[in-house]
């Protein structure tokens, strides 16, 4: 089969090959996957550039969508020929979706209708599952006011639809002219250009100085001078998903505890079994009501990814960037 890979960790230029690759052989309670399409998303390019190559060989990404061609043992042979999105694809396993084939467990293959194209499909693992479980940590959060840090990033696209639906107001940070307009696509009142605006500031002149009561997080090493800057309610809620500074991040004890912030953090890849199901559930009633936007930003071939992982790292695509195999 067809397949890009690195077998070392470095910048994409220099680590990622393309060529055939031994087709792979679904084993039991698996289902091999004709992939259609591939999702690059950031946790694949800092993979990629930091995380230790264990494996002979690494296929990268976790998202993708395609057919079920093969199935194997204890696996209903009906679901050949069904069109699917899988998710967790390259989650502690070497070979992920960048290829024509991949082989997962039939549970993270799940059912693609018919009127969603696969481009959308290799948009749901991370960016969607991502989304909803930060929005059901945050709680009820209908007539309440939720930050979205990165408002504009396909996460936080998804966040704000996700907030709008539940009866919030979202105020999102943003980085250009060009990503406040696809913040409001999704449903943001107002944003904050981070690049140019003072945002805790501006944050407390959109909350007549009240603060937030929710903020979705993706960056936890700049949050947290929100905080101390008392841009989030007392009593409110951090829902914390990722950060530029994987190692220690200082934090004001006084002012978690003096406001009696909670603070919840996850990650997609290993959520309990409860909210796997419940994120699932809650994305299968809103695909099939067709209540979300999948905004795909650039569509390159498989041989092109090197190119893809440039344009994630550089975050100058709005939108997810799709590959086709």
């Amino acid at each position: 089969m067809q397949a890009a890979w690195y077998s070392k960790i470095g910048e994409a230029a220099d680590v990622l090959e393309f060529g055939e690759q031994p087709t792979p052989e679904p084993l039991a309670g698996e289902v091999r996957v004709k992939l259609v399409t591939s999702g690059v998303n950031p946790s694949d390019v800092k993979s990629r550039r930091a995380r230790p190559v264990t494996d002979p060989i690494i296929i990268p990404h976790s998202d993708g969508a395609g057919v079920i061609d093969s199935v194997g043992d204890g696996v209903s042979s009906k679901r050949v020929g069904e069109r699917v999105w899988v998710w967790n694809a390259q989650w502690k396993r070497a070979l992920g979706t960048a290829s024509e084939f991949v082989c997962l467990p039939q549970a993270q293959a799940v059912t693609l209708p018919e009127l969603v194209s696969f481009e959308a499909g290799a948009c749901f693992g991370i960016p969607v599952l991502t989304a909803i479980e930060a929005v059901r940590l945050a709680g009820d959060i209908k007539n309440k006011t939720v930050l979205v840090i990165g408002g504009a990033s396909a996460v936080g696209h998804y966040i704000t639809q996700l907030v709008v639906l539940a009866g919030g107001r979202v105020i999102a940070t943003i980085g250009s002219a060009a990503k406040a307009a696809h913040a409001k696509d999704a449903g943001a009142l107002d944003v904050v250009n981070y690049k140019t605006e003072p945002v805790a500031e501006r944050i407390k002149q959109l909350t007549h100085g009240a603060g937030v009561d929710v903020i979705i997080d993706m960056d936890l090493s700049t949050t947290t001078q929100l905080l101390t800057q008392g841009c989030l309610k007392p009593h409110g809620q951090l829902v914390c998903y990722g950060s530029n500074v994987p190692g220690d991040v200082p934090i004001n004890f006084r002012t978690l505890l003096y406001a009696s912030i909670g603070l919840k953090f996850f990650l997609v890849y290993d959520l309990a079994e409860d909210a796997r199901t419940y994120g699932l559930q809650r994305f299968d009633a809103l695909l099939h009501a067709n209540r979300l936007k999948h905004t795909i930003g650039a569509t390159l071939p498989l041989q092109d990814l090197v190119k893809a992982h440039q344009m994630v790292e550089t975050g100058q695509v709005l939108g997810n960037v799709v590959i086709q195999i």
